[in-house]
């Protein structure tokens, strides 16, 4: 059979199904336009009353009603006493992640006496109050999360000597090292040798108040950081929402009775501030929200506003 034989058969089937199916088609409806009077607009023009809605100011009200849905949320989950307490700011992953990365931080940081002496104390002191801050919320947080058995012990231990380190000395530094073995044993599995301690917390000795400060601060750059542009916060989305979580916590934290300021209603203004904005950065990212420059934008604001009164 020749090329254009073949061709001409195919084209005159082709012909012959679209025949076929227009047949069996059925017949497009007739309307009389004054059935329809009253049920539909004449046109577009007069269906909208005021000004027609450009595509912009469609855009604003979707992401103002998305903006007031997460503060929304934001506002259930730092609630003072929520029923589900810390778990409402924070995970247990990033408690986990949180103690882990610090632990790594605080063993780069111990490592011999001259540079301990000669101004790494301070660095430990921060690395360690923040280590028994995160083992105090383990130790009252609502649910499941690791250490929790033993995150008592390990409040006492680490916190007895984040205080001893606000000087250097031979003394503190073989302490120090000692702290960093018992890290090392917790985090491996093996765990704590002594787990005696108070079941409940007392903030006043967990942890100052200058070091958690410092803590919110690195916090707040590293968000700052991370969401520069929406690619920015959807590529470190993991580190932003840990990073908030923590941010509220310490918010959070800096009320606890037993630490300075506490009970300034102004001061408990700022943290409770605090809270809110990192909260609200935290459940954007739980939204799929990129866009996150106003919200931490917001954290930023309240972490300064309450560094000009308070440090």
């Amino acid at each position: 059979m020749t090329k254009p034989l073949l061709i001409a058969i195919c084209l005159s089937v082709s012909t012959s199904i679209f025949a076929s199916a227009q047949e069996r088609r059925a017949a497009a409806p007739a309307f009389d336009r004054r059935d329809l009077q009253g049920i539909f607009f004449d046109s577009l023009d007069d269906a909208i009353r005021g000004e027609k809605p450009s595509l912009s100011k469609v855009r604003q009200m979707s992401n103002q009603t998305v903006a007031a849905d997460t503060e929304a949320i934001a506002n259930t989950k730092m609630a003072p006493g929520g029923p589900n307490g810390w778990s409402e700011l924070i995970s247990p992953a990033a408690l986990e992640d949180a103690v882990k990365t610090t632990k790594l931080s605080f063993d780069s940081i111990v490592t011999t006496p001259g540079a301990f002496n000669s101004g790494g104390y301070l660095d430990a002191r921060l690395e360690l109050s923040v280590l028994a801050t995160l083992f105090a919320v383990i130790n009252e947080y609502t649910g499941d999360v690791r250490w929790k058995d033993q995150a008592a012990a390990a409040r006492d231990l680490i916190s007895r000597t984040a205080f001893n380190c606000k000087a250097g000395s031979t003394q503190v530094y073989n302490e120090a090292k000692r702290r960093k073995a018992d890290l090392q044993d917790l985090v491996s599995g093996s765990g704590l040798s002594n787990r005696d301690a108070e079941a409940e917390n007392d903030w006043a000795m967990v942890v100052d108040r200058t070091p958690l400060m410092q803590y919110a601060e690195r916090l707040s750059e590293q968000l700052k950081s991370a969401s520069r542009d929406a690619k920015s916060a959807e590529n470190n989305a993991d580190a932003i929402q840990r990073d908030a979580q923590l941010l509220a916590m310490v918010g959070r934290v800096l009320t606890r009775e037993g630490l300075d300021e506490a009970d300034d209603e102004d001061y408990a203004a700022f943290s409770l501030s605090m809270t809110k904005a990192a909260t609200a950065v935290a459940v954007a990212i739980e939204r799929g929200e990129y866009e996150l420059g106003p919200k931490v934008g917001a954290v930023t604001q309240s972490c300064d506003a309450c560094h000009e009164m308070y440090r």
